[in-house]
């Protein structure tokens, strides 16, 4: 059993480090433009459009889209890795459910820190693209978080703080710059203050406490600003069992209709994660130019979904 963990913490490890933390993978290498408010983008093949109930399965219907706000929501999603990967299908939910403007600009390999203004060279942002700059370009209704938590010495500014090397530094760093970030948008927003939306993250399967808090440091920011949480971890988390990380977890009824989400034939059960990437939800390998996750993957659309019910929610209460 002491072999089997070894050798599963070097893999995690590797696939940390090489997916959001690689120099060839960070936001120096090419990626895709990021969307404008209005601006149509292709047909994603991660999420196909609303289909029919499938005839004769029982407990499925047809995907039907809650009520949209009277007022059409301006979004704006920023973060590292995983919202690369999320961005295409998010914007399809978002603009097909609530008719939302959006834009995305997220960066592999970031943290809250590098979109924080004043960081300089030491961020992996450029200025143009900071969380504040962007709200004053997009004027968003909300702005959309979603880090990891970039736990390593990579980001240049997080100034070598490591989770493993001194925990308690690391989450009071943390929860500084959220701290200063959500300040710097708020300031940015003037008299259209936007609503900041924390994304909830799944559970680490290397250090399965850190994401816990982290977690608990949106949960304790949006508390304070009267913002919002969007618990997209939970969507890819066993019941009962919020921070025990899986690959597979149980169909949904959707899913279970639509043999390409029910990867697991014969077993009702949907792989989340690669089994060579214990971290991200896209199915396709990473690669070393970030990319929104081209292949249909339950893990990101779950995550896209619960995104969208918390804007929704919040947009049709304005």
């Amino acid at each position: 059993m002491g072999g089997r963990w070894v050798t599963g913490m070097l893999l995690a490890g590797a696939v940390l480090l090489g997916a959001c933390g690689d120099p060839a993978s960070g936001p120096q290498a090419a990626r895709p433009a990021p969307s404008a408010p209005g601006q149509a983008e292709a047909s994603p093949p991660t999420l196909p459009p609303s289909e029919p109930s499938a005839p004769g399965v029982p407990g499925t219907t047809r995907h039907s889209a809650p009520r949209a706000p009277v007022k059409a929501p301006t979004v704006l999603y920023i973060g590292d890795s995983l919202a690369t990967e999320n961005q295409r299908v998010l914007g399809q939910e978002l603009r097909r459910d609530l008719r939302a403007h959006y834009r995305s600009v997220p960066y592999s390999g970031t943290t809250l820190c590098d979109y924080l203004e004043g960081t300089g060279e030491r961020s992996l942002v450029p200025d143009a693209d900071k969380a504040a700059a962007l709200v004053r370009a997009v004027r968003p209704d909300f702005v959309v978080l979603q880090f990891w938590g970039n736990s390593w010495g990579y980001t240049p500014c997080m100034d070598g703080i490591t989770y493993d090397a001194s925990r308690g530094r690391y989450l009071a760093r943390y929860a500084a710059d959220a701290r200063r970030l959500a300040e710097q948008i708020d300031a940015a927003g003037r008299d259209r203050r936007p609503r900041v939306v924390w994304v909830l993250q799944g559970p680490d399967p290397v250090t399965p406490d850190r994401v816990r808090r982290v977690n608990a440091v949106y949960q304790e920011r949006a508390a304070a600003t009267g913002d919002l949480v969007a618990d997209a971890g939970r969507a890819v988390s066993a019941a009962g069992a919020r921070y025990s990380w899986t690959q597979y977890l149980p169909c949904t009824p959707y899913e279970r209709a639509r043999p390409a989400y029910c990867t697991q034939p014969g077993s009702d059960r949907t792989a989340l994660h690669r089994d060579d990437d214990h971290l991200h939800f896209c199915l396709a390998p990473t690669t070393s130019t970030p990319k929104p996750c081209p292949v249909r993957s339950p893990g990101v659309l779950r995550i896209a979904r619960e995104i969208t019910r918390a804007v929704g929610e919040a947009a049709r209460s304005r």
